[in-house]
């Protein structure tokens, strides 16, 4: 039997036949084909995704048939670093010999190592004026190795020492500096209270390399290595902050006060977890926190000054911070401020020039108005700030924590301007001056507040750290303004009587 052909053009039926189009009886048998192709085909792709999977499995680890099973585990090492009051030692150096693994202490004291090789080893633990710790340990597999590293304040031979209270502020800032990845200027505590510092600005201009914008004697934005203060941003505990002040990126500092904080941090070359809006360089306010010994701080200063009829000043700093529980695993911390400073000073500026009487004389020195001004500023500064945290097992941690900040730069302006009209002489003009008075008034309200919620939590063979954070700012005020405007028909003239002290007539 001779195979049938099948011409292509016998499938099509014509318009002019007027006859429908009949399936060919091979179609179903090709469409039959077709998807048995497909089946095979989909079962192939599945059993080539199955082999690749098992090719995986056996690379990541799994035992092939007919091998003996092996386990390579590693374990992690934690700890804390401490002195001999059991406070904690922030920016302590860890390192782990002979693999060379490092860490640093956080705030709490607390240092991780993951991914420790099964083994004895020997753990080293630095601090700038505490003598060396170093303590063997044995890391298994799968497990955590704790170490309580307590640091001895270091001594030297052959000398007299007189030692007092550990210097928290300075030597803790220098660790920090010396274990940081990127260059940093730390400036603690203990530094900022113990100098005249309204806020956080004013604390910032006695680092190097940081300079200041003032307002009104005060410090308002701050420029790093001689950047503008657009250039740089700020955080409070890592949490970036805007400026309250509407169509500025520069944040105002003088609106948190200086006792505030626990530390600054000035980071003048950014690193990889840093956002990169910061070509000048980044401020991190870092609060308070509980440490295991409990702290108490209560300050206050008053003043007075007789100008403008008498101004005062008055600044309340508190500090409380404990920790609770038999192992002290709850910590709570809060500090609060509050500070008005009265302002006032006067402020004259004459225009002198010089005028031809016609007399022979020439051009001589004259008058021609002069401008009276008077200050008076009322400047409200508050804020408070807190942190709780609670010390999980195997060294993790949960905290809170928050800042608040308001600043009320209220004040008044009287500005009074003669407009001396024709000279006469050299001290008297014709009657057709006039004098303008404007009052100003201000009222801006200015707040910055900050909160952040977050874990550090050890996994054993990995390090998880998140949180949560939310940051605001507002400006609220006015500042209305009154003119008044005498007649044109004002004479002025200058009093002579005392050459040492002239004055205007009018």
């Amino acid at each position: 039997m001779m195979p049938k052909s099948i011409s292509a053009f016998d499938l099509v039926a014509t318009q002019s036949s007027g006859n429908p189009i009949d399936p060919v009886p091979g179609c179903k048998g090709l469409e039959t084909v077709i998807r048995c192709f497909t089946l095979r085909l989909s079962i192939m792709v599945f059993l080539s995704c199955m082999v690749s999977v098992s090719l995986w499995a056996q690379e990541a680890g799994e035992t092939p048939p007919g091998t003996v099973p092996e386990q390579k585990g590693i374990g992690t090492v934690t700890g804390r670093a401490t002195d001999p009051q059991r406070s904690a030692l922030q920016g302590a150096r860890v390192e782990l010999q002979p693999n060379g693994l490092t860490s640093v202490s956080d705030e709490q004291g607390q240092f991780i190592i993951p991914g420790v090789p099964p083994g004895s080893y020997t753990l080293t633990v630095s601090y700038i004026g505490f003598s060396q710790f170093s303590t063997p340990i044995t890391v298994k597999a799968g497990q955590v190795a704790q170490v309580e590293a307590v640091l001895q304040i270091g001594l030297v031979n052959q000398e007299v020492v007189v030692r007092g209270e550990r210097e928290h502020g300075e030597i803790e800032a220098l660790n920090i500096e010396r274990t940081a990845d990127n260059i940093i200027e730390v400036l603690p505590t203990e530094v900022i209270t113990s100098l005249p510092n309204t806020n956080v600005a004013d604390a910032l201009g006695r680092l190097p390399g940081v300079s200041l914008e003032r307002d009104e004697g005060e410090g308002k934005y701050v420029q790093i290595r001689g950047t503008e203060p657009r250039l740089s941003n700020v955080t409070i505990n890592g949490v970036h902050v805007s400026s309250p002040e509407r169509d500025v990126r520069n944040v105002k500092l003088d609106v948190i006060p200086a006792s505030l904080v626990d530390s600054i941090e000035v980071s003048k070359t950014l690193s990889a977890n840093q956002d990169g809006d910061a070509i000048g360089g980044s401020i991190n306010l870092v609060t308070r926190t509980a440490d295991d010994e409990a702290f108490y701080s209560v300050t206050g200063l008053t003043g007075y000054t007789p100008i403008v009829n008498g101004r005062w000043l008055t600044q309340y700093d508190a500090t409380v911070s404990k920790r609770f529980g038999a192992e002290r695993r709850l910590g709570v911390a809060f500090s609060g401020s509050y500070d008005y400073n009265g302002r006032g000073y006067n402020n004259i500026e004459p225009a002198p020039g010089t005028n031809d009487f016609g007399d022979g004389r020439g051009p001589v020195l004259v008058y021609t108005g002069i401008h009276l001004r008077e200050y008076m500023q009322r400047r409200h500064r508050y804020g408070f700030a807190g942190s709780t945290d609670y010390r999980l097992h195997n060294g993790s941690s949960a905290y809170v924590r928050g800042l608040f900040a308001e600043f009320k730069d209220f004040g008044d302006t009287w500005n009074v301007q003669p407009t001396v009209g024709t000279l006469l002489s050299q001290t008297t003009s014709a009657a057709d001056g006039n004098v303008v008075l404007r009052h100003l008034n201000r009222t801006p309200e200015q707040r910055i507040y900050s909160i952040a919620a977050g874990e550090r939590l050890n996994l054993g063979q990995s390090f998880l750290n998140y949180q949560f954070a939310v940051s605001r700012e507002r400006q609220d005020g006015q500042f209305p303004s009154t003119y008044f405007s005498s007649p044109s028909n004002v004479a002025f003239g200058v009093d002579t009587t005392t050459l040492r002290r002239p004055s205007s007539l009018c």
